[in-house]
């Protein structure tokens, strides 16, 4: 489980403050995550996600763009993206897209296809959300045969047919690696299942052990489909500090404003310290001292038997340095530790 065991992190290029708490400009949080991405590579993580958002408390709207920078200045750490809003894309602009990043990144792209979380990107690229499910479904089955590299026939609604087209540029391996992203619907799993992608589940809310039906469901959903087996990986947020208690009080602050804002669009209540350290303890955020994390990690991973966990490592206005130091801590004390525990 160890050695095929894989480390990424996640961010969605939340735009942060400074240390006189002033917001910071969107080209800055931009070159901060870059600085981020390329600190994660010099100390071995595995991959680097980016969140597709299309908000103001998000600088990141071109993961690929991005991503092709970090490639230019790193060797070996795979870039993907955390997740690509398939319904609301097109998929052959997609294909191409993260061909080309797989170009410039010696083979390292990958592609988290989802339905994301927010729905900004409906309105501002003229979809309907009323076709929020069709768009996803015709999209993704599109995305599934553009991925074998051959030609592709198909007819669906949301878009112009394609017939015996070819699509450039092919891939030196000659497959993106794309997982498809989900939120908890069985549906969504069984989906992944029937055409084939890697599974991730998005675990931000709650015990991730919950999420253990879901595993079980897919690998069944595979089975019954004639698929082969295929990795499940995790997506979950996290912090790492010195001490339990310094992270809790470093994260506390850009978590509120992060949460109340989102809260306030979405009708929930406001975010509570006590709330915050329930989901510490017994939910979804993997936060404290690098032994904590570690054992945390260690626990949702033996709970769910997956094959990757990526920590979603930014949190709302939490600064750039806090930031670095999580990847610091992540790579360098982390990581190993999770791998001493599950080899015990």
């Amino acid at each position: 489980m160890t050695s095929a065991l894989e480390f990424g992190l996640d961010s969605f290029g939340d735009v942060t403050s400074g240390a006189d708490g002033k917001r910071i400009p969107y080209a800055q949080v931009i070159r901060n995550v870059v600085e981020e991405a390329v600190l994660a590579d010099r100390l071995g993580v595995d991959g680097f996600g980016l969140g597709e958002h299309h908000r103001d408390d998000f600088a990141v709207s071109s993961p690929e763009i991005v991503l092709a920078t970090i490639a230019g200045r790193t060797e070996r750490i795979r870039l993907g993206t955390a997740v690509t809003v398939l319904s609301s894309d097109d998929p052959v602009r997609v294909f191409e897209r993260f061909a080309t990043l797989d170009a410039v990144s010696n083979g390292r792209a990958e592609i988290i296809l989802g339905r994301g979380s927010f729905t900004e990107s409906f309105p501002l690229f003229g979809y309907d959300l009323t076709d929020y499910d069709r768009l996803f479904e015709e999209k993704a089955d599109l995305m599934s045969r553009l991925l074998t590299e051959g030609p592709v026939t198909w007819e669906g609604t949301v878009r112009a047919g394609l017939k015996n087209q070819q699509v450039y540029p092919k891939t030196e391996s000659g497959r993106i690696r794309t997982w498809i992203g989900v939120g908890g619907s069985p549906e969504s799993v069984v989906r992944a299942a029937r055409y084939g992608f890697p599974l991730v589940l998005a675990v931000i809310g709650g015990d991730p052990a919950r999420f253990a039906p879901y595993v079980d469901l897919y690998h069944r959903a595979l089975a019954e489909f004639g698929k082969e087996r295929l990795p499940v990986a995790v997506h979950a947020p996290g912090f790492v500090a010195g001490t339990d208690q310094e992270a809790a009080d470093l994260l506390w602050p850009h978590v509120r404003v992060m949460f109340n804002r989102i809260g306030r669009e979405r009708g929930w209540p406001p975010m509570t310290r006590d709330r915050l350290e329930n989901d510490i303890a017994e939910g979804a955020w993997h936060v404290g001292s690098p032994e904590t994390v570690a054992n945390k990690i260690a626990k949702t991973v033996r709970a769910l038997g997956i094959q990757r966990f990526n920590l979603k490592y930014t949190a709302g206005t939490l600064p750039h340095e806090l930031s670095m130091n999580t990847v610091e801590l992540y790579a360098t004390k982390v990581v190993p530790r999770v791998r001493e525990l599950l080899a015990s």
